[in-house]
C-alpha cells in the first residue's frame, strides 16, 4: 500500500523549472505551494530600499528577524514585507543581481528556514527551493532534485527576461546563471546539492506537463 505523502520538496540549481513545476504540481494536487527563493528576494530588496549593504550579513539577518514574511494568495508569487505586497519587483534586475549574495548570508538563512518550517507544519504543501531536502526538511515524504544543462537554463531565464519586458544578451544570462550556481553550491551555509535519498530528475527536452507527471509517477510508486 502506498503511503501518504504530504510534504515534497523540491530543489535544483537556478532556472531548472521549480517555480513552473512546483507550483503546477501543488495545483494538481491540491496542495499549498511555497517558492522560499521569493523570500530570499523579499529581503534582498528590503536590503536594498533601506540601504543595508549586501555584504552586512549581520544586518541582514537583523533585517530579516524584525520584517518576519507573509504570503500573499495562493500562487506563491507575492509576499508581504514591511507593509509592502511585493510581486513584480522581486524581480526588477537589481534584485537578481544581489540576492545570491543576500541569500548566502547564515543569519538571513536561519531567520528563513525557521519561518519555511513553520509554514511546512500544517502539510499537504510543495515547498521549492535550493536546500529544502538538504537543510529545511529532511524529513520531506518526497525530495526532488531538478536539474537542466547551464545553456537550457540559461535560455529558460532569458525568455523569461524578455517576456518582462528586459533587454539583456543570452550570453549575459548564461555567464550569470554560471556564476548563480557558483555561489550557490559553493556557500558555507547550506550549499546547493541534492540530498542523499532525493530522486534526481533531468528536465532537458521535457515541457512542464511532462515533469509534474514524472513527479506524480514517482510519488504513486511511494
Amino acid at each position: 500500500m502506498a503511503r501518504e505523502v504530504s510534504v515534497i520538496a523540491i530543489d535544483g540549481p537556478v532556472a531548472a523549472g521549480k517555480t513552473a513545476v512546483g507550483r503546477e504540481l501543488a495545483r494538481t494536487l491540491g496542495f499549498s505551494y511555497l517558492d522560499t527563493g521569493i523570500m530570499y528576494r523579499a529581503i534582498t530588496w528590503l536590503a536594498l530600499k533601506n540601504g543595508v549593504p549586501v555584504e552586512d550579513e549581520t544586518s541582514l539577518g537583523e533585517l530579516a528577524r524584525t520584517n518576519p514574511l507573509g504570503l500573499v494568495g495562493d500562487d506563491g508569487d507575492q509576499v508581504l514585507a514591511a507593509g509592502h505586497t511585493l510581486g513584480p519587483e522581486l524581480r526588477d534586475p537589481s534584485v537578481d543581481r544581489n540576492v545570491s549574495m543576500v541569500s548566502k548570508a547564515p543569519p538571513v538563512r536561519r531567520e528563513l528556514v525557521a519561518q519555511q518550517r513553520q509554514i511546512a507544519v500544517r502539510g499537504k504543501i510543495v515547498m521549492i527551493g535550493r536546500d529544502i531536502g538538504t537543510v529545511v526538511l529532511p524529513d520531506a515524504d518526497l525530495k526532488v532534485y531538478l536539474t537542466a544543462s547551464a545553456e537550457n537554463r540559461a535560455q529558460r531565464r532569458w525568455q523569461e527576461m524578455r517576456e518582462r519586458g528586459q533587454a539583456v544578451e543570452l550570453m549575459t544570462v548564461l555567464s550569470e546563471t554560471l556564476a548563480r550556481d557558483r555561489t550557490d553550491s559553493s556557500r558555507e551555509d547550506s550549499p546547493l546539492r541534492p540530498a542523499q535519498d532525493a530522486w534526481e530528475l533531468n528536465t532537458d527536452g521535457l515541457d512542464i506537463e511532462q515533469v509534474v507527471q514524472k513527479i506524480i509517477d514517482q510519488v504513486s510508486s511511494l
